[in-house]
């Protein structure tokens, strides 16, 4: 007879696991580096006893959690498992089951499982409670608490899960947790994540979760998104060939960005339990549930907003009507711009022309970047006929990125370059210039070349706006993972320079310079 599998109402239903594999549901799969081995097969092992068996991407989802590096420690161990899936997929099922048993197999595992809000804190212990007194679970466990606001699983065998709920400060104060359950972590914070991580440093082998739907723009989702763009660039180069390595663990299930919410193909794309799981009526109720059809397109679908077309950060129309034919003449202002992964480089330049600034992306560079900083560095020192080096007929250069950045300022001064010349923008002052880029192409006050930019065309095409905190601070990103925002952003710094910077590009009287 087939296994009993439990649904989130804690329903029984019978039916044989389905043979989806992990790589085939997932939108996006990244890897931790240096996997020899998991625990995988022994945790399968006592999820069988307890009656419990996996669909195939639950199983490889549970191999790769569990993967270890050759130290026998957890490859996500640091940087931890990161899981993007939409609603009513099976979640609490696939990662409650993989506790359970890891808290049958270690003696003494402290497990906390926080999620943001307390309903949803309290619908998770009320599903696992049910799980735990199932014919073939129970004799392995202690209590279930549920007194004073504790909510509390405990194993014979001193193992024990606590629940509760970050807006009521759950997660302080605790030490001695080997694994952390991040439910909900659309809307994690950056002060949450910090209060609660440290639980687990004195754990010698720790875990920490983190799962939920993608964020609205009004949640406080920064430490999701930051993963999520760490794994994305890592899949990026992974995908080119480059070397990458990852302490984390990211997986993501979701429809197409522009999907029709009407195609049934499409909800079987973001939700793998969908439809021998997971009934059409469940994902029906789901969407007459929520507010509108973006909501159903994150909590239904999968979808990020980062990544519909809907969300590109510089309209098509708008940067088609500033392109021009001409550029004007005038000391131009440089910037420059290093990814995060700092395998790429974009230099570009701004030239101000009465009260429009003309915009150009002068070079964008991939690969080994030590000796692209060096020939830029000797670029800006090149001299005219007048003997005046670049860097003084120009309003400045600003640079951000990576720890690139401090190296070619350096370079730079070793050429020769003076430090009032050059603007190191920190976060502020990169958010600012995108927002000023994004300002001035509004007003109609930028303008750019027509022809022969390719680069930054295909940059700004891909360019969206990406939160970056609670006060509405936002910096450009990629959309898609092989794209490239690095042009976007020198152009806006290069901009930013040319509106605030004093410098005037001229050579000092005396010595025969003049603005080319």
């Amino acid at each position: 007879m087939p296994p009993t599998r439990q649904t989130k109402s804690g329903t029984k239903t019978r039916s044989e696991p389905t043979q989806r594999r992990l790589s085939e549901i997932a939108k996006h799969l990244v890897l931790p580096s240096g996997i020899v081995s998991s625990g995988w097969p022994a945790v399968r092992d006592q999820c069988r006893k307890m009656g419990v068996v996996h669909d195939e991407w639950q199983a490889g989802l549970g191999r790769a959690i569990l993967a270890k590096r050759a130290d026998g420690l957890y490859a996500a161990g640091i940087g931890g498992v990161i899981i993007s899936i939409c609603r009513q997929v099976g979640k609490t099922f696939t990662i409650g089951s993989i506790i359970f048993a890891l808290c049958i197999i270690f003696p003494r595992l402290t497990v906390l499982w926080t999620a943001h809000r307390s309903r949803t804190s309290d619908e998770t212990f009320e599903s696992l409670q049910g799980f735990a007194r199932k014919r073939k679970i129970a004799p392995y466990m202690a209590q279930i608490r549920l007194s004073n606001g504790q909510q509390v699983i405990k194993f014979k065998n001193g193992s024990r899960i606590m629940f509760g709920a970050r807006e009521n400060g759950f997660g302080l104060g605790f030490a001695g947790v080997d694994i952390v359950v991040f439910d909900e972590v659309q809307r994690l914070g950056s002060k949450a994540l910090d209060d609660i991580v440290p639980a687990t440093s004195a754990a010698k082998n720790p875990l920490i979760l983190m799962m939920g739907t993608p964020p609205r723009p009004t949640d406080d989702g920064e430490a999701f998104r930051t993963r999520r763009n760490e794994a994305l660039e890592i899949k990026k180069l992974r995908a080119a060939g480059k070397p990458a390595e990852s302490d984390m663990l990211y997986v993501e299930a979701g429809a197409d960005p522009d999907a029709d919410l009407d195609d049934w193909a499409q909800v079987a794309k973001a939700n793998p339990s969908f439809p021998h799981r997971v009934p059409k009526q469940s994902i029906l109720r789901v969407r007459k549930n929520l507010a509108n059809d973006d909501s159903f397109r994150r909590e239904g679908l999968g979808i990020w907003d980062d990544d519909r077309e809907s969300a590109r950060g510089i309209p098509a129309k708008l940067w088609t009507d500033s392109a021009v034919d001409e550029a004007p003449d005038g000391a131009p202002a440089y910037g420059i711009s290093f990814s995060a992964s700092g395998i790429r480089m974009a230099l570009a330049a701004a030239t101000l022309d009465e009260k429009v600034a003309f915009l150009e992306q002068l070079d964008a560079d991939e690969g080994a970047l030590d000796d692209g900083m060096k020939a830029l560095a000797a670029w800006f020192a090149e001299k005219n006929d007048d003997g005046v080096p670049r860097w003084r007929r120009s309003r400045g250069i600003a640079i951000a990125g990576s720890a690139n950045a401090p190296a070619l300022k350096q370079l730079l001064r070793q050429k020769g370059v003076p430090e009032h010349f050059i603007f190191m923008l920190n976060g502020p002052t990169v958010f600012a210039s995108a927002q000023m880029l994004d300002n001035e192409l509004k007003a109609g006050t930028v303008t750019h070349p027509r022809t022969n930019q390719e680069r930054l065309d295909a940059s700004t095409a891909d360019a969206k706006k990406l939160p970056r905190g609670k006060d509405g601070a936002w910096a450009w990103a990629a959309k898609s993972p092989d794209g490239d925002e690095t042009p976007t952003e020198a152009i806006s710094f290069a901009l930013w320079v040319a509106r605030t910077s004093k410098l005037t590009g001229r050579a000092p009287s005396g010595n025969g310079g003049t603005i080319l």
